[in-house]
């Protein structure tokens, strides 16, 4: 293991005392944001002029995988907020320094969804807008919002989709506008923005983002972190966050049924259908963490080699993000219904886990059908749509 992972075991007891406290809240409780600024899980990607890691991928993602299988909250929002360390090293100097330059262990929210409109003026852009699901909205002093640029008449330009970043001063988070029945402790709420200035320098093009030219243009071409696909990397933190609380889910069954006796008075542990249902899921789920790490090592070395990804790595990586997704929500859901009524208790973590599962693969990131698609249009030689992220 990694000294990232290390110091987040040390941490294993702690993330699950808090976790239904998290759920109570509606958000993360300020002793767990606390104890994640101090693990430095969301410092994993930031660059090393400013304070981070810049460690390798796979360590950011394998301590996703080990906060979110005890809390999946907690792995949620520290996977979102982490992977916006990774974009915004490939933003402006000027926005770096803003940031990051008093304080290294500024948390950064989002959502990306283009809903905000942005209009010219002097130096910048009047920016407007209503979000829903900033993950770890209440913790996080900045915000990346997605948005379209707009000409004097207002209409959306053809190459407008930009990345806006603003501090907490210029938006309004909703307090009442996260109720929902899964990952409830990511506080996901909705964030106003109404004629905001944001000057050119806190603007990200996501074409130069999925090229590769924002890591050049931010002087970080060469460093191997940087030449990651974006895409791979922001799914790849929806995929972590989903695979975690299935890890979760399949961790809580196993100890509960170790001791579960069913209503026919058979223990559950030696049941041969409640055996077959744990061999297959526990399969299915290493299966999916081996895949998903080593899509990960293996655009990793590509990067480091400097040489350019190809299409085909990445739609196969892509095709296997929510493949791994979809694999793991089918086996937690064959583990839970063969876990009997109580695992629906309240007092059960094997159902605050399924709800948790149920709702990330709801993320966009995570809607496979396009994916496999565009994955298969690039396997025989054909462009993906646009819409399509690679």
């Amino acid at each position: 293991m990694s000294e990232l992972v290390d110091r987040i075991e040390e941490l294993a007891e702690f993330l699950v005392d808090q976790a239904e406290e998290a759920d109570s809240l509606g958000h993360l409780p300020d002793r767990t944001h606390k104890a994640l600024r101090e693990v430095g899980i969301v410092k994993a990607l930031q660059p090393r002029d400013f304070g981070g890691a810049e460690t390798h991928p796979r360590e950011f993602f394998e301590g996703i995988l080990a906060i979110g299988s005890r809390s999946a909250s907690a792995g949620w929002v520290s996977s979102v907020v982490g992977v916006h360390s990774f974009e915004l090293a490939q933003g402006t100097r000027a926005v770096q320094e803003e940031i990051w330059g008093e304080d290294p262990d500024t948390w950064v929210a989002s959502p990306y969804a283009p809903i905000g409109r942005a209009k010219r003026t002097d130096g910048g852009w009047i920016f407007s807008g209503r979000w829903p699901f900033s993950s770890g909205t209440d913790l996080c002093d900045w915000v990346v919002l997605g948005g379209m640029l707009t000409d004097d008449e207002g209409a959306v330009r053809p190459d407008g989709l930009r990345h806006f970043i603003l501090p907490r001063s210029d938006y309004t988070i909703l307090q009442d506008s996260w109720n929902v029945v899964g990952l409830k402790g990511t506080g996901s709420k909705d964030v106003v923005i109404d004629g905001a200035f944001v000057p050119d320098h806190r603007l990200i093009d996501p074409e130069d983002l999925g090229s590769g030219a924002a890591a050049e243009q931010a002087g970080r071409g060469d460093v191997p972190l940087y030449r990651m696909p974006f895409h791979s990397m922001f799914s790849g933190a929806i995929t972590a966050g989903t695979l975690a609380a299935a890890e979760g889910a399949l961790a809580a069954w196993v100890a509960y049924t170790r001791t579960r006796v069913s209503a026919r008075g058979v223990t559950a542990a030696t049941d041969p259908r409640q055996l077959h249902a744990l061999g297959e899921a526990a399969s299915d789920l290493q299966a999916s963490r081996m895949q998903f790490l080593a899509d990960i090592d293996r655009l990793y070395e590509v990067a480091a080699s400097g040489r350019p990804i190809a299409l085909e790595l990445r739609a196969e990586v892509r095709r296997n993000q929510v493949r791994v997704s979809r694999r793991v929500g089918d086996a937690v859901d064959r583990l839970v219904a063969h876990a009997g009524g109580s695992a629906m208790r309240l007092d059960n973590p094997i159902q605050r886990f399924w709800r948790d599962l149920h709702i990330a693969l709801g993320h966009g990131a995570n809607v496979a059908e396009p994916v496999y698609q565009a994955a298969g249009t690039v396997a025989f030689g054909g462009e993906p749509p646009a819409n399509v992220r690679m």
